[in-house]
């Protein structure tokens, strides 16, 4: 099979998506003229935390948004999401939200599984290697992130919609262009455009080489082709920024270098926060502490609790975080909590806003809905429970070994154990 062909495209140039015109509506380009507006406002509530390279390149990220919108062109970005699990979990919601807030913007998003890069794993973040997935486990949670993100993304369509014109969200799976490559083309064309030097000062290459385990080959090879796929979507798509947490910097500028050197085009990355525990905790299938998105293994109830038991110095900064609303409606949501912190207002407020986006509003309404409460057919360590909007308090619904004993009727009997307090 033929090596990988790379290829120079022209400056200014827009690979778009087809059977996208390509051409925003006249509202949609005043509603955001000065595109420099939604990095600015986004970087304001805490979502967009770092931009690679700020400055010194031939096009600067606020002038590409600022460029495509003048010119009637949206511009693409995408974020990767590998499926070392069968279900998407909390910690991935921001980089959705990013993803989200650039559509509404107009401007078109992918979401890229790592149907291939999964089968090596990402060491970004890790003290040891991940556990190693067979091509059919990895093909299996594939298929149900694709299912997932589809999902959520029909929920924001139907559910969030502004009034404006909105881009396209595309789902992809890089073993699509990975199951053509033969490896020995792909590293004489490929490799030969990567210093180890530049490699190795990596700070997630770094930090493994200096463990005991130290770090294998194949995690060591996966910054190559995350870089190759900001290339192929950069080629194919017109992608020219990437989304991604803020332990993915390095793994972002590899991809920067490898475009920069093949075609002499700039691109872009922004960084995300992570979301940790209470206990600082990256939240995630590694840490034994997710929160799932897929309702078999998280239900709406659970996802709605997690939220609603925030801590009061959180919450605001979930609010802007986590959801849609405008910044003075948060502003107004907190300042009513000031008055009646009891009520817990901003928490059921945000766990609304997330349950509606995750498993719809059918999935919302479940969450509320225990009709087996309010007739008193429920208690929690012998405390009879009749309120749905009831918030779980440590110590008393739940035991300080993070246990809960839940009686539903007369005789059905659980013990459930937490794993976020």
């Amino acid at each position: 099979m033929a090596a990988p062909m790379l290829r120079r495209v022209s400056r200014g140039r827009w690979l778009g998506i087809p059977g996208q015109s390509g051409v925003l509506p006249l509202g949609l380009r005043k509603a955001h003229s000065g595109a420099q507006g939604l990095l600015a406002v986004q970087k304001a509530r805490g979502l967009f935390k770092e931009f690679f390279p700020e400055r010194g390149t031939k096009t600067e990220l606020p002038e590409l948004f600022d460029r495509g919108l003048a010119g009637n062109v949206p511009q693409t970005i995408y974020c990767g999401f590998d499926p070392t699990a069968d279900s998407l979990h909390v910690g991935h919601l921001l980089a959705l939200l990013g993803l989200f807030h650039f559509q509404r913007a107009g401007h078109n998003v992918i979401a890229l599984v790592g149907g291939a890069t999964a089968r090596l794993g990402d060491p970004s973040g890790r003290t040891k290697e991940r556990e190693a997935l067979d091509a059919e486990r990895v093909q299996s949670n594939a298929l149900a992130l694709r299912q997932g993100l589809q999902a959520l993304a029909a929920n924001h369509q139907q559910l969030f919609t502004n009034g404006r014109s909105w881009g396209s969200f595309t789902v992809l799976d890089n073993s699509a262009w990975y199951q053509k490559q033969h490896l020995v083309d792909f590293l004489a064309t490929v490799g030969g455009h990567f210093r180890m030097g530049t490699l190795l000062s990596r700070l997630s290459v770094q930090s493994r080489l200096k463990s005991p385990e130290g770090m294998s080959l194949a995690e060591f090879l996966y910054q190559v082709l995350q870089a190759y796929d900001f290339y192929y979507l950069f080629q194919h798509y017109g992608c020219r920024v990437q989304l991604g947490g803020a332990d993915q910097l390095g793994n972002i500028m590899s991809g920067y270098e490898f475009i920069h050197k093949v075609t002499g085009e700039d691109v872009f990355g922004i960084s995300v926060p992570l979301i940790t525990s209470t206990t600082g905790a990256k939240l995630g299938k590694s840490a034994g502490n997710a929160v799932w998105l897929n309702r078999e293994k998280t239900s709406p109830f659970e996802l709605y609790q997690f939220f609603v038991r925030l801590q009061d110095n959180l919450v605001e900064r979930y609010l802007k975080l986590f959801t849609f609303l405008p910044l003075p409606e948060i502003d107004h949501i907190m300042q009513l909590h000031v008055k009646e912190p009891e009520k817990r207002g901003p928490q059921k407020r945000l766990a609304a806003e997330v349950t509606k986006l995750v498993h719809g509003q059918e999935g919302l309404d479940s969450a509320k809905r225990y009709r087996m409460i309010t007739e008193g057919g429920v208690s929690i360590n012998h405390r009879q429970v009749t309120n749905p909007e009831s918030v779980l308090v440590v110590g008393q619904h739940i035991l300080k070994n993070g246990l809960s004993l839940l009686k539903i009727g007369k005789r059905n009997f659980y013990i459930i154990k937490w794993l976020q307090l």
